[in-house]
């Protein structure tokens, strides 16, 4: 069945690589992003070409996760568009690289703001349609890091997507009886295919920054990280593979939709430890009489 699906984050990388799968599969989708007149303008010059091109039902949006002005306007957009609103992607995140120590404060809360409290905005805009629906799908794009291998110097980025992963699992319990679903796609450290760790961001405090990488016992320590990523990951790894799992998980029929799903080529070990996490989740509830959380209320 056609859905109608907002992405954030849809300008680059995993966004952009499952907005177009997406409408690939049939449905209308919106690619959001921030600046669509500016820094991102060429991103929504191509993204209309490619929509003509392959005769697609892609369309751009402005969305700028930091402001909830702006989500409630590209929700208001939509539904003046549409009239409903099916599947909500929560893709927009920033990735930073470097000492921890040589992180601000200040950049640890922007990150948060990025990668957890956007997310938030985008729910207080986009829920109460799906609620008053009785039918939606949160679609929450995680990452392997959260409780698999966590090699060093990503240390913001992993706790921000760490706090992201327990919101998607309070909502999925709390929004369940309104009859909206919860997806949690979580894909491994892909090194190529990708511009994540190419626009990471790095320390404000380039002095102890130094300190880490030139003078002291870590120095090399950073390269010999991401080496040891890139060797873990298989020659056909292929970033493309994530898109594939989202249209899935969106095509399965309602309330048919897995809870949680890896594409992890280097096997970090998030998936064994998410399944003892998500079988006692499940088990509990049960105990305390609520399993019917567990699946969405028809």
């Amino acid at each position: 069945m056609k859905q109608v699906i907002l992405i954030t984050g849809a300008s680059s990388g995993f966004g952009a690589l499952s907005a177009r799968a997406f409408a690939h599969a049939g449905h209308t989708v919106y690619a959001s992003m921030r600046d669509t007149t500016g820094r991102n303008a060429p991103q929504v010059t191509s993204t209309l070409d490619y929509a003509k091109e392959h005769h697609v039902d892609l369309i751009t949006i402005e969305l700028d996760v930091l402001s909830q002005d702006s989500a409630d306007a590209a929700v208001a957009q939509i539904i003046a568009e549409q009239g409903h609103l099916d599947v909500v992607v929560h893709n927009a995140g920033h990735m930073v690289y470097g000492p921890t120590e040589a992180f601000l404060p200040e950049q640890f809360s922007q990150i948060y703001d990025i990668n957890v409290l956007g997310t938030q905005r985008v729910n207080r805009a986009a829920l109460p349609l799906l609620r008053k629906q009785k039918n939606g799908l949160l679609l929450w794009v995680g990452s392997s890091s959260t409780r698999g291998g966590t090699p060093p110097y990503l240390a913001p980025y992993f706790a921000a997507k760490a706090a992201m992963d327990a919101i998607a699992v309070s909502y999925a319990a709390e929004l369940a009886r309104w009859g909206i679903e919860s997806s949690i796609i979580v894909p491994g450290a892909f090194t190529k295919g990708t511009n994540h760790f190419l626009h990471s961001g790095k320390p404000a405090d380039t002095h102890r920054e130094i300190e880490y990488t030139e003078n002291g016992p870590t120095a090399g320590l950073g390269d010999e990280s991401l080496k040891g990523l890139a060797a873990c990951e298989p020659e056909d790894a292929d970033v493309a593979a994530v898109a594939s799992a989202m249209v899935d998980i969106v095509n399965t029929p309602y309330g048919k939709r897995p809870f949680r799903v890896h594409v992890d080529p280097s096997d970090d070990g998030a998936e064994v430890v998410n399944a003892v996490a998500d079988r006692i989740r499940k088990e509990f509830l049960q105990r305390i009489g609520l399993g019917d959380l567990l699946k969405p209320r028809h």
